[in-house]
């Protein structure tokens, strides 16, 4: 898993910006239920939202607080669990036994369970740009979304693998969807990852630019997996750098 119970994203909250929380039940295409976590700020609703896809832990307080986080600067956010299908709705604590979970978790299902999330933001705007971004196994689930037909405006995937099959269950390599991709890709990577070569990433930003896709691919030397997490201080400025590139991100491709 990416991060420790204590985590929490590594970004600071706005004083006094008002954010709205909920705990939703969606509902995907195939008709499982699933348990989201929205956080709203107070604005335009044409603005952009984002869907947030979890590490490995599935729905957890650290996403739950990024969702505000990304709320407190406007844009209205959804986190999202993949276990509806195998583990039912509801909170779960610490000792959440997640990896026979992640282990049956399908690739139509984050497909399924991340359009219904899209249709939540959309909701009262059919026409809001809508990004993802997501962490470890949610960072390269949140590149797949680029490919899978949700009219995204762009992905963003923190230590996701570029070339890992089933992963979830049914899916390809991301590296080898970058025909299908159809909106711009930001990745935040650590130098020091040993799970995820650099000559991965070279190549997954070889193949986005030979089929055109607008890519961003950033690693950070000597940055060790998960290191954006408010715990990792010795790695407070490449944080820093890979949440203001987020935004930066955002903002341009709105």
């Amino acid at each position: 898993m990416c991060f420790t119970t204590e985590s929490s994203p590594p970004v600071p909250p706005v004083h006094g910006a008002a954010v709205d929380t909920t705990d939703l039940t969606l509902t995907s295409e195939d008709g499982t239920t699933f348990t989201a976590f929205a956080a709203t700020g107070v604005g335009d609703r044409s603005q952009a939202g984002i869907v947030i896809l979890p590490d490995v832990r599935g729905l957890y307080r650290f996403y739950e607080e990024l969702a505000v986080r990304f709320a407190e600067r406007g844009y209205d956010a959804v986190a999202i669990d993949y276990f509806g299908r195998t583990a039912g709705l509801g909170k779960r604590d610490d000792d959440f036994d997640f990896w026979p979970h992640v282990r049956q978790t399908t690739f139509d299902g984050v497909r399924a369970d991340v359009a219904a999330a899209v249709a939540q933001l959309r909701s009262m705007d059919p026409d809001r740009p809508v990004f993802t971004m997501g962490f470890c196994f949610g960072g390269s689930n949140s590149w797949h979304q680029a490919a899978n037909g949700h009219g995204l405006a762009g992905v963003i995937g923190f230590y996701g693998h570029p070339n890992r099959a089933d992963n979830p269950l049914g899916a390809d390599p991301v590296v080898e969807r970058v025909d299908d991709m159809a909106c711009p890709v930001l990745g935040l990577l650590g130098g020091a990852d040993d799970g995820i070569p650099g000559s991965e990433v070279d190549a997954f930003a070889t193949a986005m630019d030979a089929g055109g896709v607008s890519n961003e691919l950033i690693t950070y030397p000597g940055a060790p997996h998960s290191f954006f997490d408010r715990l990792e201080s010795d790695y407070a400025a490449e944080s820093a750098d890979a949440w203001e590139r987020s935004l930066r991100f955002i903002e341009a491709n709105s």
